[in-house]
């Protein structure tokens, strides 16, 4: 379940390449045989992560090699929405989900910072550095708070996992590595968006857009 060991690519600040819209987003879904109940989760990350980008870009953040806001904040919107692109495969034939959707995401729009948001959606391996990773930081902290279909507390997102997936010693430590990560996420992007995103009432109908 939980793969920490993809190693961090540093992408150049003007890396980007296509940014596409919700509906060839959810054609992928298609293409690639996404279950429904990951599309509902996925449509939620989304959601999340959003509501943080046009926080982030009223505060002035994420304009990296001249990027428009717009284009920043659906940047983010669509990493949510292909974050578990690789999900479903895995489900039925094994490997890293992560690194199985970020393979696809490349492939079909040639972006590395939404790919590096795909392979990276469970844990950053490197600093917490909002102005130099949003993206990724942004889709790791929507995913912690979205169980299956509900917007959630982390505390109990990860109840939930160390439920279905806490079954070694070793995948107990990386869910409560993943976790401490979360939190001091939330601790971050509460600190920087003047917003408790803790208590924060993400909203499903005004996230599914």
């Amino acid at each position: 379940m939980y793969h920490h060991d993809v190693p961090l690519t540093l992408i150049p600040t003007e890396s980007w390449g296509r940014i596409p819209s919700d509906v060839e987003c959810r054609e992928w879904w298609d293409t690639y045989g996404m279950l429904g109940h990951i599309k509902d989760h996925s449509e939620l990350v989304a959601g999340v992560a959003t509501t943080l980008a046009v926080f982030a870009a009223r505060k002035g953040l994420g304009n990296p090699g001249g990027l428009g806001q717009d284009d920043f904040v659906q940047s983010v919107r669509v990493a949510g929405l292909l974050h578990d692109l690789g999900k479903t495969y895995s489900i039925e034939h094994g490997g890293n989900h992560s690194q199985i959707g970020a393979a696809w995401v490349m492939d079909l729009i040639r972006n590395p910072r939404i790919a590096q948001g795909v392979v990276h959606h469970v844990y950053w391996p490197g600093a917490l550095d909002l102005d130099k990773h949003f993206l990724p930081l942004a889709i790791i902290y929507a995913d912690k708070r979205v169980k299956h279909d509900t917007i959630v507390s982390m505390e109990e997102r990860f109840a939930d996992l160390f439920d279905r997936y806490g079954h070694t010693e070793r995948s107990r430590e990386w869910i409560a590595r993943a976790f401490n990560q979360g939190r001091e996420l939330e601790h971050i992007f509460s600190t920087f968006l003047g917003e408790d995103i803790h208590e924060y009432p993400f909203d499903r109908r005004r996230l599914v857009r």
